[in-house]
This record gives C-alpha cells, sequence and structure tokens, in this order.
C-alpha cells in the first residue's frame, strides 16, 4: 500500500522544524499532555514540574515542557474555542504520526493522553462554585467536527437525535454532535471526586450561551429547555467552548482525551465568582498526580 504525503498546503511547517501555529517540534512531544485555553495558565501549570526542558509560544498558543515526578509531560494553551481547537488537535497528531522529513504519514500510529483542564459555568443549582466537573458527553453546538467525514462513527447519534428533538433545535443553527470522554481516562482521573458531567461546548461566550447583553436572542428560552432536558438520568451540567471538539478529533484519530473543569458560574443560581484561581490550582495538582 503506498504511504500518504501530506503536501505543503494541507500541512504547513515551519522552517524550523516546528508546526505552523503552535511551533511545537516532534522532539518536544510528550505522550501526557495537559491543554488549557489561557496562555497565561501554562506558567501555573508548568510550575508544579520538576524540569523544565522548552518553552515556545505564538499568538495564543503557549507551550512549557518538561518532567513531572520523573514523568515527561508538556502544557500547550488552545485559547478559546472549537476552532483553534481543530488547529491544535490536528498539529499535535501530526507531531505525533506524521514524519516530518519525509511527509509520509507513519505506518505505526502513536496515541497521546490529552487533557484539557478549563473553566466553567453550570446549568444545574447542585453545581457550586469551585467543583470539578468531566465532560463523560460533550455535545458540540459549534459544528466543526460536522466537517469530518469520520463524524457519525465516534458520536452518540442517539442520543443527539433524542436531544434535538426534545430541545426544539433551530434548524438555522449547526447540528449538535454528541462525543464520549474516553472512559480510561475518566476513570484515572476523575474517580469519585469529580462530577461525571454532559457539557454543552458553545460556539460563543454570550449569545450561543443564552446571554442577552443589547442584541435579543433567537432562542431566549433555549436554556431553560437545555436545564430541563434529560436522557435517561443524565442532566446537561454546564457550558463551555471546546470539550466536544477535542473528545471528538481525539476519538478520530486514535488519542484518548478528556475534560475536566472547574465551575466558576452557576446560571441557575446568579452566582459568579472572578477569584477562582486556587480552585483551578488545585484540580491541576490532582490531575497531575492521576495522569
Amino acid at each position: 500500500m503506498e504511504k500518504k504525503i501530506i503536501p505543503p498546503s494541507e500541512l504547513i511547517i515551519n522552517d524550523d522544524g516546528s508546526a505552523f501555529h503552535i511551533h511545537v517540534k516532534p522532539e518536544h512531544l510528550t505522550d501526557n499532555i495537559i491543554i488549557v485555553g489561557d496562555p497565561g495558565r501554562v506558567n501555573m501549570v508548568a510550575e508544579f514540574f520538576d524540569t523544565r526542558d522548552f518553552e515556545v509560544s505564538s499568538r495564543e498558543f503557549h507551550t512549557i515542557g518538561g518532567t513531572y515526578k520523573g514523568k515527561p509531560i508538556m502544557c500547550l494553551s488552545h485559547g478559546i474555542g472549537a476552532d483553534n481547537i481543530d488547529i491544535v488537535m490536528t498539529e499535535l497528531d501530526s507531531l505525533a504520526n506524521v514524519d516530518y522529513s519525509t511527509r509520509q504519514v507513519r505506518e505505526k500510529l502513536r496515541s497521546l493522553n490529552i487533557i484539557r483542564i478549563g473553566t466553567s459555568g453550570a446549568l444545574q443549582p447542585e453545581l457550586p462554585v469551585g467543583t470539578p466537573v468531566i465532560a463523560q458527553k460533550a455535545i458540540g453546538f459549534d459544528g466543526a467536527l460536522n466537517f469530518y467525514a469520520d463524524r457519525n462513527r465516534v458520536c452518540d447519534l442517539e442520543m443527539e437525535r433524542h436531544f434535538v428533538e426534545h430541545v426544539g433545535w433551530n434548524p438555522l443553527f449547526a447540528r449538535p454532535y454528541i462525543v464520549d470522554a474516553d472512559p480510561e481516562l475518566v476513570e484515572r482521573i476523575g474517580r469519585d471526586d469529580m462530577v461525571h458531567g454532559t457539557t454543552i461546548t458553545a460556539n460563543g461566550f454570550y449569545g450561543p450561551q443564552g446571554r442577552e447583553v443589547r442584541m435579543p436572542l433567537a432562542e431566549p428560552e433555549l436554556n431553560k429547555r437545555i436545564e430541563a432536558y434529560r436522557y435517561g438520568d443524565r442532566k446537561i451540567t454546564n457550558y463551555e467552548m471546546e470539550s466536544a471538539m477535542v473528545q471528538g478529533l481525539g476519538k478520530m484519530m486514535g488519542h484518548k482525551t478528556m475534560t475536566v473543569c472547574c465551575i466558576i458560574a452557576n446560571r441557575m443560581n446568579n452566582d459568579a465568582t472572578p477569584n477562582y484561581k486556587t480552585a483551578v490550582r488545585d484540580l491541576v495538582e490532582t490531575v497531575l498526580e492521576r495522569i
């Protein structure tokens, strides 16, 4: 079978041999990767590292690699939104599974462990600020995964149909997709001290999450229908902006992925705090201990 060669127009490699956007080189890549939204949070994660072996930064993509208790690890920031996840996941996968010198896809594929640590707003009253919530299932409102041919293979199609019907999904919106986190990672990292939730990945912070500032919403009652939605014993726990794309692309590519978010606002209780850094720091330490 002829090996697939990726042309330069499809995978841009920088002159220094690094991936186009994230500027990470193949020799930097570790099997265990933490991704975070805020570039400034990378330094906070790396404060726990025993060693710092490299650091690169380009736009919102900031990466520090080193070791934690002797284990190679790196932390990379992805910025905000599923479109950035498309970049980060594709370039991390290319570093693992494409020979940058020949542009050939490797015969033996490498699987990475990728854990996103983020912040989120709760949609259920029993989730106070500071609660860690795993996106055991993630519902993508962004539509980005729908551009990939294998989308149906990795999605919970029955729950998708049920959700669209029961919330009265507006056909002008992108079709939702629903993807599970990797069960082994969830068991290893989540244990019984984190909520195993169903997380919505929104394609915006304001209107797409039901926030009305100055502009009226197309579906002002959508959040109420979402909060009341049930699928068996599952209810939707929280909103954020990246989980579904991380888990969808991860499954397609053969990587183990999951997201755990610290709740920093509760939409039901109208409760929020900007002083969430201690809770996020504690969550980072827990994940590092279990990764």
